[in-house]
C-alpha cells in the first residue's frame, strides 16, 4: 500500500510543479489563450495523484499484490501519464509561444501522446482485471 501512496504523493507533486510552470511561463509570456499547459495540472492530479489514492484503497480492502496484471498495470500506467503530460507540455510551449509547428512535428507530438494514451488506457484495463480477479478470491 505504501508504493502506492508514494506513486500518489509523487503525482501530487509533479501536478502542482505543472500548475506553477503553466501560470508562470504564461503570465511571463503575456499569453491569455488558451494551451495544453493548462491541464497538465489536472491530469496529473486526477490520472495520478487520485487514482493511486484509489488503488491503496482497493489495496488495504483487496489482495492486489498478488496479481500479475498489477505489476504490469505499474508499468504501463506510469510510463503512459508522464509521457502524456509531457507531451501536453512541449505541445503547449510552442502554443504560449505562438511557434508554428511542421506538420511532421505537430505528427510526431500527437503521436508519441498517442502512444502515452494507449499505455494509460492499457494500464487502466489491467488495473481493473486485478482488481475483479482479486475481488472473486
Amino acid at each position: 500500500m505504501k508504493k502506492y501512496l508514494n506513486c500518489s504523493l509523487a503525482y501530487a507533486i509533479a501536478a502542482m510543479v505543472g500548475g506553477v510552470f503553466y501560470r508562470e511561463f504564461t503570465k511571463f509570456n503575456g499569453f491569455t489563450g488558451v494551451t495544453a499547459l493548462g491541464k497538465v495540472h489536472t491530469h496529473l492530479f486526477l490520472l495520478g495523484m487520485v487514482m493511486f489514492l484509489l488503488v491503496a484503497l482497493f489495496a488495504k480492502s483487496v489482495d492486489l499484490e498478488h496479481q500479475k496484471s498489477l505489476k504490469s498495470f505499474m508499468l504501463l500506467y506510469n510510463i503512459g501519464v508522464p509521457l502524456t503530460a509531457l507531451m501536453m507540455v512541449v505541445r503547449g510551449i510552442p502554443q504560449v509561444l505562438g511557434l508554428s509547428l511542421s506538420k511532421g512535428l505537430d505528427a510526431a507530438i500527437s503521436g508519441v501522446a498517442g502512444i502515452g494514451h494507449i499505455l494509460t488506457g492499457i494500464g487502466i484495463l489491467l488495473l481493473l482485471t486485478g482488481l475483479r480477479k482479486a475481488a472473486d478470491r
